[in-house]
């Protein structure tokens, strides 16, 4: 039996973050992922998403905004969806060639197979990579569980003619008409993603609106701007069956309420994720699961098995890639010893929407901040402005993309604890936003910071009422000395 330091289940980024981090210290690390390395994150997801998402924003400019700059084609311009999709694929290939050298020249055994546990310090891997032994077992003083999570499917008659969101990165043409199921953040991007490339998109929320976790007026905004691209937007709509017309291939949705829609290329289903958890045999290793099925975890991603621990997506907190690689880079610090007490904070975690157009946001919603402030205690801060970009635009100004950025302020400092901003750039400006949020800026220190000009980042340090109230942060430091 193989021993090692560490053993890391998982072979997405926040499991080789944590063994990468290790290496510095322990000599036996090994990390075990039976797909390719690099996890949903660079396979079918934030990596190739972005891909589609530039791909798109491409063709929106060509087709609406190039006009408006003195452009003219003669004819319109052609579009290879297999073309792109044939560069994004060897993009994501390299990656997955960049992540097996990073584990090599880290000295990091690379196992290929599916994992078990059989006790709380000893798995069974069936190799997938081994023509003469099957399956081998390993011991370690410490196991991470990094498995990450899979697509929710969709448990109704005729699913099985729907794809999720893996399956869009294995779409061999670009469909005319689709269907998308689903109001999170990844069916808003899907759909932007097609609509931006000319398809006939909609898509089915089960409430009265997309992004229904998120600021209302951030979900307000998106609703207006999906309208006004053309994407149909169909709320209140319980998807009840799937049928298919086997002589056009084409598909149908209907819904609970009777009614339904038809000659569909392509249903994608993007509901929700699920922890990936089935088959590691945790009960085994004592590990306990929430009601949903995720890994619990302490703040130190301790699971309820010493010397167990888990992290990212498995463990259902906050979903994010850099969430993961954050708390794994702390995790391999504590248990070699670097950072005995280090863990992760998930307050503030910035993160960002690619949507059509983009969205940034970090902290509280105004809902949240009521709930635990009161509404007294908060100032809210609005401000809608057009980015320059849409300056030349020759249509009416209320015609012309709006930036929508709300400020949520907590008395009597105006301490900063949410920043919301829908809009062009909005993606790009937010991080360092995050920073100072992240640091506890206040709307005075925002005021206080000069704006750079011209941009879509001045406005959030704009906001009028400008210099109207609230107290710096270095004050109000110097007051509680």
């Amino acid at each position: 039996m193989q021993h090692f330091d560490l053993l890391v289940i998982g072979g997405g980024s926040g499991g080789l973050a944590c063994a990468r981090r290790a290496a510095s210290v322990f000599e036996k690390i090994g990390v075990i992922e039976y797909q390719r390395l690099g996890g949903t994150c660079v396979n079918v997801g934030c990596v190739p998403k972005k891909v589609m998402w530039n791909c798109a924003t491409v063709n929106e400019i060509i087709a609406h905004v190039s006009p408006h700059y003195g452009f003219n084609f003669s004819s319109p311009p052609t579009f290879s969806w297999e073309y792109i999709k044939e560069k994004r694929d060897k993009f994501v290939n390299r990656l997955n060639g960049i992540y097996a050298n990073n584990l090599k020249n880290s000295n990091i055994e690379y196992i290929v197979g599916m994992a078990k546990f059989l006790d709380k310090n000893k798995v069974e891997v069936k190799l997938s990579d081994d023509k003469e032994e099957k399956s081998k077992v390993f011991t370690a003083d410490h196991i991470v569980i990094a498995s990450g999570g899979r697509p929710k499917p969709l448990d109704i008659p005729g699913a099985q003619y729907t794809i999720n969101s893996d399956g869009f990165f294995e779409l061999k043409t670009l469909p005319k008409r689709v269907a998308i199921i689903g109001s999170g953040y990844i069916a808003v991007e899907l759909a932007g993603v097609f609509k931006g490339l000319g398809v006939d998109t909609n898509i089915f929320v089960r409430g009265e609106s997309v992004l229904r976790k998120f600021d209302v007026m951030l979900k307000t905004k998106l609703m207006g701007f999906m309208q006004q691209l053309g994407l149909r937007v169909y709320t209140y709509s319980i998807p009840k069956k799937i049928a298919k017309d086997e002589a056009t291939g084409k598909l149908t949705l209907f819904l609970e309420n009777g009614t339904g829609h038809e000659g569909f290329d392509s249903i994608i289903v993007a509901t929700g994720r699920v922890p990936e958890v089935e088959g590691l045999g945790l009960e085994a290793a004592g590990v306990k699961l929430t009601p949903q099925g995720y890994v619990c975890v302490d703040k130190y991603q301790n699971t309820s098995t010493p010397g167990v621990y888990a992290l990212g997506d498995v463990c259902g907190v906050v979903e994010l890639t850099p969430m993961a690689i954050a708390a794994a880079r702390r995790l391999a610090d504590r248990i070699t010893g670097i950072s005995p007490n280090a863990f992760v904070s998930y307050d503030f975690v910035p993160t960002v929407i690619f949507s059509h157009p983009p969205i940034g946001t970090v902290g509280y919603t105004e809902e949240e901040a009521i709930k635990k402030y009161g509404e007294e205690s908060l100032k809210i801060y609005n401000e809608t402005s057009v980015n320059l970009f849409y300056g030349v635009f020759d249509i009416l100004p209320e015609n012309k993309p709006k930036t929508h950025i709300k400020l949520i302020c907590l008395k009597p400092y105006e301490t900063i604890v949410g920043l919301h901003i829908i809009g062009m750039g909005a993606d790009e400006m937010l991080q360092g936003f995050g920073v100072a949020i992240k640091m506890g800026a206040t709307k005075a220190d925002f005021d206080s910071c000069v704006a750079i000009h011209p941009t879509a980042s001045e406005e959030v340090v704009t906001m009028a009422p400008w210099g109207a109230g609230g107290v710096r942060r270095e004050m109000i430091e110097k007051s509680s000395l």
